[in-house]
């Protein structure tokens, strides 16, 4: 970095206008031949087998990492000798957070094909689309979610005796079994993102990209725990579906760091402070409305939480009144706040130990080259659609988004997903609403056609009708007219200035 005149105290270089991470550089592994399970297996946590590695929150039904270890090479070769996949074949992956996924992932990821888990509870249409992205080879689900797959598309139910075969299996010695030699630069995953087109899009991950964001927390943990945290074996908890990137991440990290993973396959608050208590739990890896119901709830009264030390936030902005509030209720529990995309395996940015975080507020594309070639700039910089900065000490501040998208919990809504035409509706424009459970919330303004009495509620039970449970709409106001440009795009500031000026929430 000689000659680039960064300041050491932000990391900021006059000469090439941009800032340097100032933290120590992670040794990467140099060779090429690596999938990130084989990287994972090569980490100390193979040398203790006993130890438990995931936890049914709800049934305490447990596997140590020896059993899975097992059960991943198993499936591996079932899998590889009786579906004939190879190296470069599409999973895709219906499942509800589930006990039984971490192996699917790990198996699939040790041969070479590449995972592509997607929300159980999207639409039809949304999962027809998302089909032609990946073109599978085969497909994991339920009894339940295969319902909203095609006939034609060869399914493995893990609720089956079938799966339950295929992970037990011992490998044959008669069978020729080779395992596929898998590159860094081969895709490992592809995950859903919403984009501003209004379609989600499928985001292409390579095992480098996971490799690096392994060898990141496993070469940081030293730095990032507290003397107190590393000396017990640590028991975290996810409330996370495990097929969002942020989820994924948190199942590949428990790993990285030898941790106890405590799996709910249905999120309950009260089911999660029970295993809070239960379990021990040191950690989560959350999103900011449960920071809020922590901070609300008075059912947390009723059970030990004193063992939880340090809360991840992520997925959406979590704003500092919130964060004081949690803190005065409980003020043994650290918080540290990350940012990141889908893009970037879910980190892009993230704080460390309880200096930094105790500054608050501080924080490609699959089928689609258009899309692939506006995500980065000419010298190679990701452009994230965020609006932000950096303060002098070179911390980090995401202040809006300049795609427009809806931060609905933890999920990317894209205002164009709403588009599907009213006969009743002369125009709408949807806006997203702070809302301080959720982040954010879709709301919609409306201007009716001459004679139309269409109601706020058919509107969202129109809308509600064509999409997943999570992008309904939440709020309607009619309106006169849609604020425009001369050039026509909604002035979409105007409406969100306008809804809480007037507090249109309360409708």
């Amino acid at each position: 970095m000689a000659g680039t005149n960064i300041d050491p105290k932000s990391g900021y270089s006059s000469q090439t206008k941009t800032y340097h991470n100032l933290r120590p550089q992670v040794p990467l592994p140099l060779s090429q031949s690596l999938s990130i399970t084989q990287f994972l297996l090569s980490l100390p946590q193979t040398t203790t087998p006993d130890v438990d590695f995931l936890i049914n929150a709800v049934t305490d039904q447990r596997l140590t990492y020896g059993q899975f270890l097992n059960q991943v090479q198993s499936l591996s070769f079932s899998l590889r000798t009786r579906f004939s996949l190879s190296k470069g074949d599409v999973a895709f992956i219906l499942l509800p957070s589930s006990f039984r996924i971490p192996a699917i992932y790990f198996s699939l990821l040790s041969i070479g094909v590449v995972i592509s888990p997607a929300n159980p509870l999207a639409s039809a249409s949304e999962i027809s689309h998302q089909l032609q992205l990946t073109k599978p080879s085969i497909a994991f689900a339920t009894s339940d979610t295969s319902r909203k797959l095609p006939s034609n598309l060869r399914t493995v139910l893990i609720d089956s005796p079938e799966f339950v075969s295929l992970s037990t299996q011992t490998q044959n010695d008669d069978v020729n079994f080779t395992t596929p030699v898998v590159n860094q630069s081969d895709s490992a995953a592809i995950l859903y993102s919403s984009g501003t087109t209004g379609k989600v899009k499928g985001v292409l991950l390579t095992h480098r990209n996971l490799i690096a964001l392994a060898a990141a927390f496993y070469h940081s943990k030293s730095q990032t725990d507290s003397i107190e945290t590393q000396s017990l074996h640590e028991v975290s908890l996810s409330p996370l579906p495990l097929f969002h990137v942020y989820g994924f991440l948190a199942l590949i990290l428990t790993f990285t760091n030898t941790y106890t993973l405590a799996v709910m396959e249905r999120f309950d608050f009260e089911t999660m402070l029970k295993a809070i208590e239960k379990y021990k739990i040191c950690r989560m890896a959350v999103s900011p409305p449960l920071i809020v119901a922590f901070a609300k709830s008075e059912l947390t009264k009723s059970y030990d939480l004193s063992s939880l030390q340090l809360l991840h936030s992520g997925g959406a902005p979590l704003g500092k009144e919130v964060t004081l509030k949690f803190k005065e209720k409980f003020p043994h529990v650290e918080i540290i706040q990350g940012y990141g995309l889908t893009e970037t395996g879910g980190v892009g940015a993230g704080m460390r130990g309880p200096d930094e975080a105790n500054r608050l507020g501080s924080v490609g594309y699959i089928g689609d080259d258009k899309a692939t070639a506006e995500a980065f700039s000419p010298h190679g910089w990701l452009k994230t659609g965020d609006l932000c900065y950096f303060d002098s000490d070179g911390f980090l501040f995401i202040v809006d988004r300049l795609k427009e998208l809806i931060k609905y919990k933890a999920y990317q809504l894209s205002w164009n997903i709403y588009s599907s035409p009213i006969p009743e509706i002369a125009d709408v424009a949807v806006i997203p609403y702070p809302d301080e459970e959720a982040g954010q919330i879709p709301m919609a303004f409306v201007v009716r056609r001459p004679g139309s009495n269409i109601t706020a509620a058919q509107v969202m039970d129109f809308i509600a009708k064509q999409v997943a449970p999570y992008k309904k709409i939440r709020r309607v106001a009619f309106i006169d007219s849609i604020p425009k440009s001369a050039a026509g795009k909604i002035l979409r500031r105007e409406l969100v200035t306008h809804a809480v000026s007037t507090n249109l929430s309360k409708l």
